[in-house]
């Protein structure tokens, strides 16, 4: 990854919501100027979430996601319409393309997006050859409470329209999030500790890595870097300490046994717990893991499908410290992608990555069903620090 490029996840996620042959894919392949969704006449064309990277002028990096209509049948469609409704967790603003005055799948889909307080901005296509777009628009209105965009995404009219609401309904704190927040300014020197084991990728950095990099760069930080074996050779050349040092969850404690008194210290797990999600709820829920017992259940949610390897930090290290901890007989179960449970009941503890593959949208919706269920959530990097007992001097 380019330091330039925008990661999905750092994007704002747009979503087309409709049913079968509403014109989604016509008006995403509209939005974007390119064939990114396969269109036709014959509904239920699109199978699966189909997205599309761009810049929007004004708005900045987007991503434009397609799903499959939300009135489609059997048990094919069922999937596909789950497929969709998971969409709604990662969406920033919806786009929802309405056919008629049947309106009851749009009402359901409208009633999920104001629930979750996802902007709604109501479009009516196919206006080049409807003859009742007046009527319609005002019964639209009526159930949205906003009057639709009226549109023609195969004759491309009113598409600027669109753009101009998409910036109208940005939301106020968008993009307002940064990685490192106020633990450093201009000038500030900062040591960045990286791994060097197993999971780190052969010639290239990974992406927190580089996103961290990037922004210390943007805020005219001094930085440097290093690798834990020579972590202690480096503080001996650099001409002053550290204002801090940001370092893998992993080696955690035998870093702040070496680092100076004056630097601080965090981890890049840490910085994104606060960056894609609720920092101060996971150092809350961290402290169930004092009261866990070898009877209790604990899910573990990775956001990465990779294949697993020998000293995985999700399936191998972070439970091999909990069992010490707790005991062996501790129950953990692991999910990734996308497939945490809708039910955490079960659960004493939900310990999640650090996100970095979803948008923050996407890692909020996930705490809310946590709080919603009264189930503690923590972070790989906080949980670690807890088991290490170093949380209380830990920066975010």
């Amino acid at each position: 990854m380019s330091l330039t490029d925008t990661p999905n996840a750092n994007r704002l996620h747009i979503t087309l919501f409709g049913r079968r042959n509403s014109g989604k894919s016509s008006l995403i392949n509209a939005l974007t100027g390119q064939d990114i969704a396969l269109v036709s006449n014959t509904p239920g064309t699109t199978t699966d979430l189909v997205s599309k990277a761009m810049e929007i002028q004004g708005i900045g990096p987007c991503l434009f996601i397609d799903t499959p209509g939300f009135d489609d049948e059997g048990e094919l469609g069922e999937l596909r319409i789950s497929r969709t409704l998971k969409a709604i967790e990662k969406t920033d603003i919806a786009l929802l393309l309405c056919e008629d005055t049947t309106f009851f799948h749009e009402k359901e889909i409208l009633a999920l997006l104001k629930e979750k307080n996802i902007p709604v901005i109501p479009v009516l296509n196919k206006i080049d050859i409807r003859e009742n777009s007046d009527h319609l628009a005002t019964y639209i209105e009526e159930q949205c409470k906003i009057h639709p965009l009226l549109i023609s995404a195969k004759e491309k009219i009113g598409i600027e329209l669109i753009r101009q609401a998409i910036l109208e309904k940005l939301p106020s704190d968008f993009g307002q999030q940064n990685i490192t927040g106020k633990l450093v300014t201009e000038n500030d020197l900062v040591l960045l500790v990286m791994p060097q084991d197993i999971q780190a990728p052969k010639g290239r950095l990974i992406l927190p890595q580089v996103q961290t990099i990037r922004e210390l760069l943007d805020k005219k930080c001094l930085v440097m870097t290093c690798t834990t074996d020579k972590f202690s050779a480096t503080l001996q050349a650099l001409a002053r300490p550290p204002k801090l040092i940001i370092t893998d969850s992993q080696v955690f404690k035998a870093i702040y046994e070496q680092k100076p008194a004056e630097s601080e210290l965090t981890s890049f797990s840490v910085l994104f717990a606060g960056y894609k999600g609720d920092i101060h709820y996971y150092v809350e829920s961290a402290a169930v893991i004092e009261r866990l017992t070898e009877s209790s259940r604990v899910l573990i949610a990775e956001a990465c499908t990779h294949a697993p390897l020998s000293e995985d930090i999700g399936r191998v290290k972070l439970p091999r410290l909990l069992r010490k901890r707790i005991g062996e007989n501790l129950q953990i179960d692991m999910v990734a992608g996308t497939d945490l449970p809708q039910d955490l009941t079960p659960y004493s503890l939900v310990i999640h990555c650090g996100a970095c593959m979803f948008n923050r949208k996407y890692v909020l919706s996930r705490i809310e069903r946590a709080r919603e269920q009264h189930i503690p959530m923590t972070n790989y990097g906080v949980a670690i620090a807890f088991l290490n007992g170093i949380l209380d001097q830990i920066k975010y």
